[in-house]
């Protein structure tokens, strides 16, 4: 399996709060624990030549993970349909925390993606509402993050296909912070948890969540359905 990892990587270079946390950036930490035996891993960033997204890499990725918030709108329009047209031929996509109100997750959904937000550093309690998904695999009834952002409903998303994690915070609010759809022959999962000035990445069952959910939204081993003009598989009377 091919992995490409995407960060915008502007907050590790302007914040000195995140840079003590990532050092090397949010995408290096997340390559590394998704480094194995069974797996290739890649990084692309912002500023890289066509945001390190090239044909070439786009084509040769099986599963992409998306992290963006300061920099959306600098984002090509180009590479954000490319990338669109990846996952409808079954490139596997997760987009991770303020990647919400990315381009290429909005073009996919059809909607504002907005939600209420809240930057205090409150406690947050993912709760599995869907144990039998794959993506929750070895963990608990819920696991907790000590500090976070908290994001609220309504979160203006189309109707998840799959509702796997419901998180409840500190100051009431919960929110819809594990969802799956599928678009063309592509997965795609959001998952909530990632603000940039708390050491998100580093919690273990964070970890296990993008990892398991690099296997689930992996594409089919079959080839894609045909579409188009299409012969007659028997005899017609037009014929």
């Amino acid at each position: 399996m091919n992995i490409t990892v995407w960060n915008e990587y502007r907050h590790e270079k302007k914040n000195p709060v995140v840079t003590d946390i990532y050092p090397d950036g949010i995408h290096q930490v997340i390559a590394g624990f998704l480094k194995n035996s069974d797996v290739n891993v890649k990084t692309a960033t912002l500023d890289e030549a066509e945001h390190g997204l090239t044909e070439d890499v786009l084509t040769t990725t099986d599963v992409l993970i998306w992290w963006g918030h300061v920099a959306h709108d600098e984002v090509s329009d180009e590479i954000v349909q490319k990338v669109k047209q990846r996952v409808l031929e079954g490139m596997g996509l997760i987009v991770l925390h303020s990647g919400h109100f990315s381009k290429i997750f909005k073009t996919l959904m059809g909607t504002s993606c907005d939600l209420k937000w809240r930057e205090a550093g409150e406690k947050e309690r993912l709760w599995v509402v869907d144990p039998t998904h794959p993506i929750t695999e070895g963990i608990g009834e819920y696991f907790e993050l000590d500090h976070e952002e908290m994001y609220g409903e309504h979160f203006d998303i189309p109707v998840p296909d799959e509702l796997i994690f419901l998180s409840w915070f500190e100051g009431g609010e919960v929110f819809r912070s594990g969802v799956t759809y599928k678009r063309g022959n592509g997965k795609i999962f959001y998952f909530r948890p990632g603000h940039e000035t708390h050491p998100t990445y580093y919690n273990k069952n964070v970890q296990k969540v993008i990892q398991n959910a690099v296997k689930w939204a992996s594409p089919l081993k079959r080839e894609r359905p045909v579409y188009g003009n299409a012969q007659s598989l028997e005899t017609t009377k037009g014929e």
